[in-house]
């Protein structure tokens, strides 16, 4: 069989690069223009790092990246935020990030690799610009399939609902199929150690947790696994929640449960208000290592050479936006099965 170099385009901290590799894929390089990505790439793969602007590269610049023979692929996750909130207030900086996705059929076009796939939330595929790119890979040869897929599925501790395009010049292609036991939060970070709000493991400085204020603490104390605001006492309910718009939301300020998947990881899961993001029975939310294997990342990804470089805000949006690495691993078996 022939072998598969890859180059991932939109790569972050190499979620999609990670599992590709897993399967059996040789990428090459992995292309951010989000810099400080750079440490976590370089650190966990074998691929190099390129800061650059995908609206400012060329096929011949791909091209460059491939060695002579084998079959390529081309990958990528397109920012996903333009499909996911499109708004009228954020309409100009969501059509420039539209236009990501049209750079990517653009360089399809002309690099006109072997394999295509790539990944994004499912209301990419009611966004014009996806049209555009699914015509850009008639046009060039390409058999498409593509479906919207639950993370949960393939081994992944979460709840996660995501969109997985494969396009292959050589023969048909599809996704494998789910092959993996569910995994519950218990399996994928019970054994974790300990900690407190505000806390970090002395075994792993990325397992730590933000500081809850006093009036948190004493809301996450009375809060429920799987349960919601509903469940604390008048005095420690927020405004919102006695408005009935604010009622609609069950979800803020929860606790998660051990035995089921979690919620799905956004940027911003390190923040307990922001979403169904508080430890099972520790008083906290999640830590960003937490965060991390529930994105289906390896104990021993990197994410920050020390303790005085981890950024919540920084590898929160990291891990939030990064494709799971066993979904990742599930597309590049579907293309070496594509391949043989």
């Amino acid at each position: 069989m022939s072998t598969i170099t890859a180059v991932d385009l939109f790569c972050g901290v190499g979620g999609l690069t990670h599992g590709l590799q897993r399967a059996g894929i040789d990428v090459v390089a992995g292309i951010d223009f989000d810099d400080s990505c750079e440490y976590a790439y370089a650190t966990n793969n074998r691929g190099i790092f390129i800061h650059a602007d995908i609206s400012e590269l060329k096929g011949a610049d791909l091209e460059a990246l491939f060695p002579k023979d084998g079959m390529r692929l081309l990958a990528g996750c397109a920012p996903c935020q333009p499909f996911s909130q499109l708004t009228k207030k954020n309409k100009k900086k969501n059509d420039e990030r539209n236009s990501l996705l049209r750079h990517f059929g653009r360089l399809v076009a002309d690099l006109r690799p072997e394999f295509v796939t790539m990944e994004n939330v499912p209301n990419v595929r009611y966004d014009p610009v996806f049209d555009f790119f699914i015509d850009t890979l008639n046009e060039n040869g390409y058999l498409v399939s593509h479906q919207v897929v639950n993370c949960a599925d393939y081994g992944i501790p979460q709840r996660r609902k995501r969109f997985v395009l494969l396009a292959s010049r050589i023969g048909e292609i599809k996704l494998v199929p789910p092959d993996q036991e569910k995994c519950s939060l218990r399996m994928a970070i019970g054994n974790l150690d300990p900690i407190a709000s505000g806390e970090s493991s002395p075994n792993d400085f990325l397992h730590r947790a933000r500081t809850l204020s006093e009036i948190n603490l004493r809301r996450i104390r009375a809060s429920k696994p799987g349960g919601s605001w509903e469940d604390w006492d008048d005095d420690l309910k927020l405004a919102c929640h006695k408005r009935k718009q604010g009622q609609s939301f069950k979800s803020v300020y929860g606790r998660l449960t051990w035995d089921e998947p979690s919620s799905t990881i956004t940027t911003q899961f390190y923040n307990w208000g922001t979403g169904r993001y508080g430890h099972p029975d520790q008083d906290r939310a999640l830590s960003l290592r937490e965060g991390a294997t529930i994105q289906s990342f390896p104990l021993t990804y990197q994410f920050a050479p020390t303790a005085e470089d981890v950024s919540f805000s920084t590898i929160g949006r990291q891990v939030g936006n990064a494709v799971p690495v066993k979904l990742a691993e599930a597309i590049g078996r579907s293309i070496v099965e594509a391949a043989s």
